[in-house]
């Protein structure tokens, strides 16, 4: 049976793109039959990446089935995951964030949980020698994985070893990574198409906090004034979201690339709370400016109080 290899539900450029790459992998360098598959319509980066280097956009996928072979990227959270993805025949985990816990496998398998800014930094790395053997394409999809993870080296996840391997990427690829960047973030900033379910869910990981179900949506950008603009009409699609997702609350934080801070917007005491207890804020109005914060995964989620 033909492995399918996926990230999780709403999927980002890393979740897009460590799929192809490590599809690559087993079907050219380990001889066995994978194919890349979403949980979702990727991003307007994710996007970006697939048109600019000539791939195509994995097949969407809503569940999987009973026993079937899957490999696990960029998530080990049973929430962000197909609602029968214990029942699968799980055969890897490769990922870059905390364990959650609650998978479970019908035998030992590989688990690679590193603490890296990317993904795709964690499959070159396994990969060893052969990584050298990823043609023009799948190279780029590793570039714009670790770029986008790192927003070019500014999120604090970011280590001496993404640096390494963007480097050594863009050289074989011939690419400027200031100039590449910089297109990335304009293509995932274009986010006008898009309703406001669709923006509060386009980057979103559901988070239990003390009890407390939240929807921590993140929204980077190079050009806040446009999320910004729609705050009024954001806040009231929560209470849709919120229902249609079985959620407490919602938590949307619009990330400026280029100042480097979060803007979270705060429609109740609830979220102006949570922004106090959480980040040490005075919050007036409905809206708050937290400088410095750049990472939902570093200093978003282990921070959250409520």
């Amino acid at each position: 049976m033909t492995t399918q290899v996926f990230g999780h539900k709403s999927p980002d450029t890393d979740s897009t793109g460590s799929p192809i790459v490590w599809a690559w992998y087993l079907n050219e360098i380990k001889g066995e039959a994978a194919t890349p598959v979403l949980l979702g319509e990727p991003n307007t980066e994710a996007a970006f990446m697939l048109q600019h280097w000539g791939l195509d956009k994995p097949a969407i996928i809503d569940d999987v089935a009973a026993d079937a072979p899957v490999v696990i990227v960029d998530t080990n959270n049973p929430a962000e995951l197909p609602a029968s993805i214990n029942s699968a025949d799980i055969r890897a985990i490769i990922d870059h964030h905390k364990l959650v816990g609650g998978l479970e496998t019908k035998g030992p398998i590989d688990i690679t949980i590193r603490p890296l800014a990317c993904t795709a930094t964690i499959m070159y790395d396994l990969m060893g020698d052969d990584a050298a053997k990823m043609p023009k394409e799948i190279k780029g999809a590793a570039l714009t994985c670790i770029l986008s993870d790192t927003l070019e080296f500014r999120s604090p996840t970011t280590t001496d070893r993404d640096r390494e391997v963007v480097a050594a990427l863009a050289a074989d690829l011939g690419v400027d990574v200031a100039d590449y960047a910089a297109k990335m973030f304009a293509a995932k900033s274009d986010v006008s198409a898009f309703s406001d379910a669709e923006l509060i869910r386009m980057d979103s990981k559901e988070y239990e906090v003390d009890g407390t179900k939240f929807r921590v949506s993140v929204l980077e950008t190079t050009a806040p004034e446009i999320p910004l603009s729609r705050k009024a009409s954001l806040m009231e699609t929560y209470t849709t979201v919120k229902a249609e997702d079985g959620v407490d609350e919602v938590l949307l934080f619009v990330v400026d690339i280029l100042k480097e801070e979060a803007t979270l917007l705060v429609p109740n005491d609830l979220v102006k709370g949570v922004a106090e207890k959480s980040f040490g804020a005075t919050v007036e109005g409905d809206s708050v400016v937290l400088p410095g914060i750049m990472s939902r995964k570093k200093q978003i989620i282990p921070n959250l109080k409520v």
